[in-house]
């Protein structure tokens, strides 16, 4: 057999990889967008034994210095080392609220350690685990978009109509965008209410929401909780001209709806709803609103991530429950609400953790506990003053909310 490895000499091109290309290996990063690097750092093995006891001394010593938060969709083998659990808001106020700890080790991805820096002290500073954990929601709109976005709002001549309402996944910079614009932020629980003030923010009957970034979350508040129709909502495709709309498609819209979604939410199909009420006679279907339309429509309930939680809390034991959000919560709550006779399964029978969130594994935590222990800050996120003035402005607004 000849040997393929060595009848043909590979010749050395000098071919430079593109920043994308460097992106996606994790060696570079963007400040536009929510991709980052790896951590520099000498990474303990995963196979490593002691991980949990070393986890557990660097946590010791560093005493009240450093405050853990674990976002929901971490995996097991961190959340046991966090001091408070929560969504993505909750965990940044939770920092907020802890001004003694000098560093907030924020478990969870980029966009949400850009939310506790925000609303931290300038004495605090936020630590990630491993930069490369983004969002690939988040990824979807990025401050060049946005901007043009509104350029072509401009030129429809209903920008002064446009109140824009972004998703608390996002980053700092659509945040500072929606800040500038006289817009808020929302989340899962409260987007009703953020649609609701928005539209009272322009004349009645010519007020128009731009929603960032996620069209599912927008489109299922608009027609779910506030009786609007499909057709008063249009999609923005970033990566089409003039966001594939015409002019008269704008001006006839009530909710611009950017075109973005959550990779775990937005695989859940209407197959899936039906698939399962075959499977459990029964079965009661809880999906998060960040999942697609005829989704949300079909299930029994929806709510965020905290409602998924209490819903399954107050539930009757030998209740059937399949859920429609990240792997690990659901498993997580399986596993909480089994001894009460509970049965709780996933949603689709194709297993989906969220891919970025998982990227804050217990190597990445020791590396990063074990570093500040000794001193030195590692993986800090920082915000630019500007920025942080207008994305802290808008984060203000939706505090307000009646």
């Amino acid at each position: 057999m000849r040997d393929v490895t060595t009848a043909h000499p590979v010749q050395d091109l000098d071919v430079q990889p593109t920043p994308l290309a460097l992106l996606l290996l994790g060696r570079e990063a963007d400040p536009r967008s929510e991709r980052g690097v790896e951590c520099p750092g000498d990474l303990p093995a995963p196979s490593d034994p002691d991980l949990v006891e070393r986890a557990r001394a660097a946590k010791e010593k560093l005493g009240n210095k450093v405050f853990v938060l674990g976002h929901h969709y971490q995996r097991d083998e961190v959340i046991q080392f966090a001091d408070v659990t929560g969504d993505s808001f909750k965990l940044a106020r939770d920092a907020a609220a802890r001004p003694e700890a000098e560093y907030i080790v924020f478990c969870g991805v980029h966009f949400m350690a850009e939310s506790a820096d925000i609303l931290t002290t300038d004495d605090q500073k936020v630590v990630l685990p491993d930069l490369a954990a983004g969002c690939s929601m988040a990824d979807m709109a990025t401050a060049e978009q946005v901007a043009e976005c509104w350029d072509v709002l401009t030129e429809a001549g209903i920008a002064d109509q446009v109140v824009p309402v972004s998703y608390m996944n996002s980053s700092a910079d659509i945040k500072a965008f929606t800040g500038r614009h006289g817009g808020t932020i929302c989340t899962s629980s409260n987007a009703k209410r953020a649609l609701e003030w928005a539209f009272q923010q322009r004349e009645s009957g010519t007020a128009k929401i731009l929603f960032l970034p996620d069209q599912h979350l927008g489109r299922n508040t608009a027609v779910r909780d506030l009786g609007m129709s499909l057709d008063d909502c249009v999609v923005y495709n970033p990566h089409k001209p003039n966001g594939g709309l015409t002019a008269e498609e704008l001006r006839n819209a009530k909710m611009i709806l950017w075109r973005g979604h959550c990779s775990v939410h937005g695989r859940f199909s209407l197959d899936s709803v039906n698939d399962v009420r075959e499977r459990i006679p029964g079965v009661n279907v809880l999906v998060h609103p960040e999942c697609r339309h005829e989704v949300v429509a079909a299930a029994d309930y929806v709510g965020s991530t905290e409602y998924i939680i209490k819903a399954l809390e107050a539930a009757p034991a030998g209740s059937k429950w399949a859920i429609g959000t990240e792997l690990n919560l659901v498993r997580r709550l399986a596993n909480r609400f089994a001894p009460e006779g509970k049965e709780i399964v996933f949603l689709d029978k194709t297993v989906c953790f969220c891919s970025t969130m998982n990227r804050i594994d217990l190597p990445h935590l020791v590396w990063a506990l074990e570093s500040l222990a000794e001193g030195k800050l590692v993986n800090r996120i920082q915000v630019d003053p500007e920025t942080e003035k207008y994305a802290k402005l808008a984060l203000e607004r939706m505090l307000a909310l009646p």
